[in-house]
């Protein structure tokens, strides 16, 4: 899929019916980080899962992880870890540690290595 350079945030959410219209509930961060102003106008592209990740589970019953190994993210980096690595959180919270990045940062990253409750990206260039 081509992502528009002119792509100001990346997130995930549900659509909640609200009797004659629907909403989109936009993250807090993303106005806090300024990336959207409350009061302007932006376009919305909705995008459908290619796999639903929260349907997916292992023979256990416990949820897989929304990344596979080699697959390409775009994230923001919203915390540090102990050791200085960034941390991006996607679909249920699930973490990614991208290392060599600072919070506010958004980044393009390759998934290195997946496990049950993180995984390991390294940044590329765009």
């Amino acid at each position: 899929m081509e992502i528009s350079n002119e792509l100001l945030c990346l997130f995930s959410t549900q659509v909640s019916d609200d009797g004659d219209s629907y909403t989109i509930e936009l993250p807090q961060r993303e106005i806090e980080t300024g990336a959207v102003t409350p009061g302007d106008t932006y376009r919305v592209a909705l995008i459908e899962p290619e796999n639903e990740p929260a349907a997916e589970t292992a023979v256990s019953g416990e949820p897989q992880p929304p990344v596979e190994s080699g697959e390409i993210r775009y994230v923001e980096i919203e915390d540090l870890g102990k050791q200085g690595d960034g941390i991006a959180r996607v679909e249920r919270g699930y973490v990614i540690i991208v290392p060599s990045t600072e919070v506010g940062e958004r980044v393009k990253v390759e998934i290195s290595e997946v496990k049950s409750n993180f995984a390991v990206g390294e940044a590329i260039s765009e």
